[in-house]
This record gives structure tokens, C-alpha cells and sequence, in this order.
């Protein structure tokens, strides 16, 4: 029951701000339900329930490996968007509050999923939870934004809701009761039929493969992350995605029990390698920073596959790496959004010596490229270094050069943008807008605060995180 409320409490708050009268205090909520359900699920982390395995619903290793680096960072988002919404008192935010609180209730019943059918019904209602959320601007490109996430991502739903029908066929065809819970049907393994399961691989990778950015179902992205708001873009990058993530680690269990691990993980392998050089060249190009981010966070999802193939060592580094980079994006994206509204563009052609113009910002915003870019002490360093550890325990030496070679040219890119936003002299319009913005604590707090809870996971990672991540491994590796 008390993993339940982890789903209950997020809905409960959007329902009761939905309801709320006063569009000057309803922010309050986000930052009151964030700090409730992170303190819930640190509680459960610290102290796992037991979960019966025929439960459609748990607190399972998988998800106290993950959710509650989702929680952490919403609630941290949840105190940056009360100056932020309260700054924005031109536009109602009803829509906005109630929705960003139902994605949380709905990442949370996501992450728990322990059917195929209801991992799939939450998915699918983040996306369109998620819809307001990128036309809060109200500006024509974020209503085109809005039109290809819903247009790609309806793609996705498609094909990952006919991936879930035949890997619930493979069951039935190889002479199973069609029950969907994993446990089930890893239980029954190599009694699944073999055509089917690979069906269902090919579909429901590509059709979460979508949720998370993989290329080359990557194309929302840039849109989305370009034209949403810095607390929507680290939303996005750092919770969304990731429930994309454990559904791919879920059914990878399933296609491992059904022995067919070796083409899982080739095709996990290839599409990550891939999204990491389609990264690294739009980096290499792009002038827009927002957009930056969005290839950025489309490179990170390259190594989580990446690690994924890489076998149980490959996994642990990936979940470690979650949690990096959850923590790092978000302080990048807030970071990001204050830069945006001080410069009054998201162009390197309007935009430049920022550093005079928004200093604290500007500060957190490289650091956050240092981080992002797998420089030490950060955490997104040592989940990296794990990673290529784990691709050379397990002889895949051409994709550890690879993806060193793709680190290398990310780095070039997000350098090339960061530092050409915050060196210079600021323009004339940067100026104006400046003007307009002050660097108050509540807008400077919530990035730090991120910045260096990554740089003290990356410095004194706790314990019971290294045994949650193995407990996680354990559960999708059994034996």
C-alpha cells in the first residue's frame, strides 16, 4: 500500500490544484507534493518492502534503483518553479501545475509496472500528460512542437502497444495462460515462441526507443526541448526518459529468459552507438543552446542502451548513470531557462557574454558542461568510466573506442555553444532583457543544489545505492 501512494499522492495533488482558486499560490504544490513523495521514497529505499511476485504493481529492486532519482530531481523543479511560474503571472497556470503533477504520479506508477499491459498504460499517459506542459509559451513553435512530439510519440504508442500483443502471443503460442507480468513471463522463457519474442523486441524498442530519444526516433526532441521551459526540459530529459528506460530493462529480462540475450544486446548496442554519433554531429552544428541540450540528452541515451548491452556490469554503470545524469541535466536545463529569459533568445546569433549579464547562471551553466561532458569529480564521470570498464571486461573493444570517440566530439560541441553564450560582450538585446530578470535565490538555488548533489554522488556515492543497483541487476539477470 505504501508504494500505491507514491501514484495516489502526485494524482491527489492535481486533482486539489486543478481546484485551487489562487493562480499566485498553486505553484506551492509542486514543491509540497515533490518534497512528500521524494521523502516516501527514500523511506522505501532505505527500507524495501516485500512484493509478491503476482503483484501488477511493486516497489521492486528496479524501482528503488531509479524512481528516486526521479523524485529527487522533481522536487528540487518543484522549488524552482514557484518564482518561475509566479515571475510568468500572464499565463495561467492550473493546466501547468496539475499537469506536471500527474507526470510525476504517472512516472511513479511507470517505474513500479510489473505488467507489460500497465507499464504500457502509464508510458503512454506521461506523453500525453506531458502535452501542456510544451505549449505553455503559447507561441507558434511551441504548438508545432507540441503537434511532432504528439505525432512521433503517437508513433511510439503504435508500435510498442503491438510489441506488447506479441510478446503476450509468444506466451499463449508457446503454450502459456498469456499472463503479461514479467515475472511470468520470464518464468515461462524459452517456452515463449521464439518468431513472436523477436517481434516484440524489434516493436517494443523502437516504440519505447521513441519515449526515450534514440535516434533515429529522435526527431521530437530538439523541437520539445528547444521550446518547453528550462523545468520542463530537465523533466523531460531526467524523468521521462528514464521510464522509457527501466520498460526497455523490463522487457530485456523477458528477451533474455526467452535466450535470445545475444541479439538484445547487438541491437542495444548498435542503436546506442548510434544515437551517440548522431549526437555528436548535430552538437558539432547546432547554434541553438536549448537544442544543444536536447542533443545532449539524446547522446545520454545512447549510453544508458550502451551500458544496457553490455551485460549485468553494463547495466549497474547504466543505472548508475541515471541517476548522473537526472541530477546534472536538471542543473544544466534551469540553468539554461534563467539564460533564456536574461537573453531574450535562444540563438548564438542574439546571444553572448552572458557572464556579465547573468554571472551566477552563466557559473552553473558550464559547470554543468563539464559535468555533462564525463569530466571529474562530477557523477556523470565515474557512471561513464563504468560503463567503458564494463565494455572492456566484456571484450567489446570497438564499441569502447567508439564511444570514447563520440565523448570526444560531444565535448567539442557543447563547448563550442556553452562558451560562446557566457564569453563576449553581451548584445544590445541580452541587455534590455537582462533588465528584467534578477538571479534571486530561488532561481539559483535549485540548479546548485543539483550541480552538487551529482558532484557528492560522484565523490562519496552511498552504499545503499551501489546495493540497490546490484539488487536491480539481480532482478534482471537472475542466476
Amino acid at each position: 500500500m505504501t508504494a500505491l501512494l507514491l501514484i495516489i499522492i502526485p494524482l491527489a495533488g492535481a486533482f486539489l490544484a486543478a481546484l485551487w482558486p489562487d493562480n499566485k499560490s498553486r505553484p506551492w504544490f509542486l514543491p509540497a507534493v515533490g518534497s512528500l513523495h521524494a521523502a516516501l521514497c527514500f523511506r522505501l529505499l532505505l527500507a524495501p518492502p516485500r512484493v509478491s511476485p503476482e503483484a501488477w504493481v511493486g516497489f521492486d529492486p528496479l524501482a528503488a534503483a531509479v524512481l528516486p532519482a526521479v523524485s529527487l530531481l522533481f522536487a528540487v523543479c518543484g522549488f524552482y518553479a514557484v518564482p518561475y511560474l509566479q515571475m510568468r503571472e500572464e499565463r495561467p497556470n492550473r493546466v501547468f501545475v496539475g499537469s506536471l503533477l500527474a507526470v510525476l504520479g504517472l512516472l511513479s506508477a511507470g517505474h513500479q509496472a510489473r505488467h507489460l499491459g500497465i507499464l504500457w498504460i502509464a508510458t503512454e499517459a506521461v506523453t500525453l500528460a506531458a502535452v501542456p506542459l510544451l505549449h505553455f509559451n503559447n507561441t507558434p513553435r511551441a504548438f508545432e512542437a507540441t503537434w511532432k512530439y504528439l505525432l512521433v510519440g503517437g508513433t511510439g504508442i503504435a508500435l510498442s502497444l503491438l510489441g506488447s500483443f506479441c510478446l503476450g502471443y509468444s506466451s499463449l503460442h508457446g503454450g502459456g495462460e498469456g499472463d503479461l507480468t514479467f515475472v511470468s513471463l520470464m518464468a515461462q522463457g524459452a517456452g515463449l515462441s521464439r518468431p513472436w519474442v523477436l517481434a516484440s523486441w524489434v516493436l517494443l524498442l523502437v516504440g519505447y526507443g521513441t519515449k526515450m530519444g534514440l535516434s533515429p526516433m529522435h526527431t521530437w526532441k530538439p523541437d520539445a526541448y528547444g521550446e518547453a521551459s528550462g523545468i520542463v526540459g530537465a523533466i523531460l530529459a531526467g524523468g521521462v526518459t528514464s521510464v522509457a528506460f527501466t520498460a526497455i530493462l523490463r522487457i530485456r529480462s523477458v528477451i533474455n529468459a526467452a535466450g535470445e540475450s545475444h541479439m538484445a544486446d547487438r541491437t542495444l548496442l548498435a542503436i546506442g552507438l548510434f544515437s551517440m554519433v548522431v549526437a555528436a554531429l548535430f552538437l558539432l552544428g547546432t547554434r541553438d543552446y536549448k537544442r544543444m541540450l536536447a542533443y545532449s540528452s539524446i547522446e545520454h541515451m545512447g549510453i544508458l542502451s550502451l551500458g544496457a548491452a553490455l551485460g549485468p556490469l553494463g547495466t549497474w554503470a547504466a543505472l548508475f548513470h541515471v541517476w548522473s545524469n537526472s541530477l546534472t541535466k536538471g542543473a544544466i536545463f534551469l540553468s539554461a531557462g534563467n539564460i533564456r529569459r536574461a537573453s531574450g533568445s535562444p540563438s548564438l546569433d542574439d546571444v553572448r557574454g552572458m557572464s556579465h549579464v547573468v554571472p551566477r547562471s552563466s557559473a552553473i551553466f558550464v559547470a554543468g558542461l563539464f559535468a555533462t561532458t564525463t569530466c571529474p569529480p562530477f557523477a556523470p564521470f565515474f557512471s561513464e568510466l563504468k560503463i567503458l570498464g564494463a565494455a572492456l571486461q566484456t571484450e567489446h573493444g570497438a564499441a569502447a573506442a567508439g564511444f570514447l570517440a563520440c565523448l570526444l566530439f560531444a565535448f567539442f560541441g557543447l563547448s563550442r555553444v556553452v562558451f560562446a553564450v557566457v564569453d563576449g560582450r553581451p548584445h544590445p538585446r541580452a541587455k534590455s532583457a537582462g533588465h528584467a530578470f534578477r538571479e534571486s535565490f530561488g532561481f539559483i538555488a535549485p540548479p546548485l543544489l543539483l550541480l552538487a548533489i551529482s558532484l557528492w554522488l560522484g565523490l562519496f556515492p552511498p552504499k545503499i545505492l551501489h546495493s540497490t543497483w546490484s539488487a536491480a541487476v539481480a532482478q534482471l539477470f537472475p542466476g
